[in-house]
């Protein structure tokens, strides 16, 4: 491409104000990288509506494209183990944040943030997918190496009707887990039984103050809330369960105790999606593309045009998106 479209980030650096507007650049604009990608699909995530509305300061180089995910195919390859005319995928990396993103016709970036597109799936789906089923995955793949086996209880999964929570819902309950999903929209609770769930609760149930021990409830848990919501579920972990944390939606601070972790020996496990090694992210991929149910990914999921970026990052920041976004970038 002579020139091609992108959602460009900027800021004042007198009054910090940041703004964003499509713009037009050429491949002279992008930055270091040893693959170009043309870009197809790409997805909003709660970190993209964060960078976009800038109410959290992810973005740390200005200008910027936002977008952590993308799905396209390689125009130019300066690797010998990724070749021109390669369907690839990206997720993280400080992509978005740091290295110019998604929300692009056009990506150059370092061949080693890529995979292959799984044979499994479609473009549009792989970014169906995205960073929050990527993360889901990892989250209930750690679980599972802790010991948390289908049948040994419930699993309960915070933020359910948004991104990770929905994907979590779906993959836990295909595995056979006994899943609890807790949510903050009573309307979205016809949703989350069709996903799986077997059990809704209210978040505001987790909203309290927590204590050092409370009524032993789950097995395991999936949490994309942090805060109170976090400690909470911590508190409410059988004897040798685990706790998956991979978001901080209702905070940063975690105001717990050692109880939980030496008297009944609760493992809290951080999820990092953003610079996992390559030969994790092709097996969460791989598992993806095993225990994914393909339907319910379809009801999770709504398309729109590259026109509506910026009014989706205000939405899931206010949380009113369900499940997930898949951008037609081309």
């Amino acid at each position: 491409m002579d020139d091609f479209k992108a959602l460009l980030i900027t800021r004042d650096e007198d009054t910090k104000a940041q703004s964003v507007a499509e713009a037009r650049l050429t491949p002279d604009d992008l930055m270091d990288g040893d693959v170009d990608v043309r870009v197809e699909f790409s997805t909003v995530n709660y970190k993209d509506g964060l960078a976009i509305t800038g109410k959290l300061p992810v973005v740390r180089r200005f200008p910027m494209i936002p977008g952590i995910d993308f799905v396209g195919t390689v125009t130019a390859s300066g690797r010998p183990d990724i070749d021109s005319g390669t369907r690839v995928v990206l997720n993280g990396w400080g992509v978005g944040e740091v290295h110019y993103g998604g929300f692009s016709q056009m990506a150059r970036v370092d061949g080693d943030w890529l995979i292959p597109l799984p044979d499994a799936f479609a473009p549009d789906e792989a970014m169906a997918i995205g960073t929050a089923g990527y993360t889901a995955m990892l989250a209930v793949m750690a679980l599972e190496r802790a010991g948390v086996d289908f049948d040994s209880g419930p699993v309960v999964v915070t933020g359910a009707a948004g991104g990770v929570g929905s994907m979590a819902v779906t993959l836990l309950s295909r595995l056979g887990y006994q899943v609890v999903a807790v949510t903050g929209r009573a309307s979205e609770h016809g949703y989350l039984a069709g996903l799986g769930a077997g059990q809704i609760l209210d978040r505001a149930e987790f909203a309290g103050s927590p204590k050092m021990l409370d009524k032993e409830r789950w097995v395991g848990a999936i949490d994309a809330a942090g805060g109170n919501t976090l400690a909470n579920l911590i508190a409410q972990t059988r004897r040798g369960g685990a706790v998956a944390a991979c978001g901080n939606a209702s905070g940063m601070e975690l105001p717990t105790s050692v109880a939980p972790f030496i008297l009944r020996g609760v493992s809290l496990i951080g999820i990092d999606s953003v610079y996992q090694p390559k030969a994790n992210r092709i097996e969460a991929w791989n598992r993806l593309a095993r225990d994914l149910d393909r339907d319910k990914l379809v009801e999770m999921t709504t398309r729109i045009p590259f026109s509506g970026i910026v009014p989706a990052a205000h939405d899931i920041v206010a949380g009113k998106v369900r499940g997930r976004l898949v951008v037609e970038i081309d």
